[in-house]
């Protein structure tokens, strides 16, 4: 069986080399392309099994490619391949529905054996980058350990935590799957209950009261 492959990559020298990596049993590179509108087009014109992405493209942003391959192919596992470790990439690659997150640094099989192990309907590796970025969004925050002057609920911790990670309020909706207008609402929470002047500050000062940990 062969896997098409989407390469999206604004670095040719990066598509070269990944395409020489790909183009070979199981895999097919059935697609090369610098930006997110030839991506669509060839989504759109040919039968892709994976996408293998970056987040920094000739025209925007990787993440926003993300969402609408999410939104429009669901059926298609989109892995982000990025040279940037940032908590925050990785936490809005997860929010957005990436299927993993690898390191341009990879091993090269390494890299092959991620995308087959996604290709054929795996989760990721539960000690991988975007994993234990989820596990830290997800986890329910023991709010007998917070500091006294963040009186919050679980939910709203929860929140917070999301908010120090840099998700905007639909990202945070997508990953607790709770309506934006909800999330509207604990964030408005949690600026009052900790006297936050902006999301800026409340970010600041979740990361400085150990909430991330």
């Amino acid at each position: 069986m062969s896997w098409n492959v989407l390469i999206v990559d604004d670095h040719e020298v990066a598509r070269v080399g990944v395409s020489w990596l790909l183009d070979s049993p199981p895999f097919h590179v059935a697609g090369s392309v610098p930006t997110a509108a030839e991506a669509l087009q060839c989504l759109e014109e040919n039968p892709i099994d994976l996408v293998l992405l970056d987040l920094r493209l000739s025209d925007g942003s990787g993440l926003k490619l993300l969402e609408q391959i999410r939104k429009s192919y669901a059926e298609v596992p989109v892995v982000v391949f990025s040279a940037y470790e940032n908590p925050t990439y990785i936490a809005r690659a997860a929010a957005l529905g990436a299927a993993d997150y690898l390191l341009k640094n990879v091993p090269s099989q390494t890299l092959l054996e991620t995308l087959q192990h996604i290709v054929t309907g795996n989760a990721a590796d539960p000690e991988s980058l975007l994993c234990l970025i989820q596990k830290t969004m997800q986890e329910t925050v023991d709010v007998r350990m917070l500091p006294s002057d963040f009186p919050l609920t679980a939910r709203e911790a929860q929140v917070l935590r999301h908010i120090a990670l840099g998700l905007s309020n639909k990202e945070i909706a997508k990953s607790l799957c709770i309506s934006i207008e909800t999330v509207k609402e604990h964030v408005q929470h949690v600026l009052r209950k900790i006297n936050a002047a902006d999301r800026t500050d409340a970010a600041v000062r979740a990361i400085k009261s150990g909430i991330m940990a």
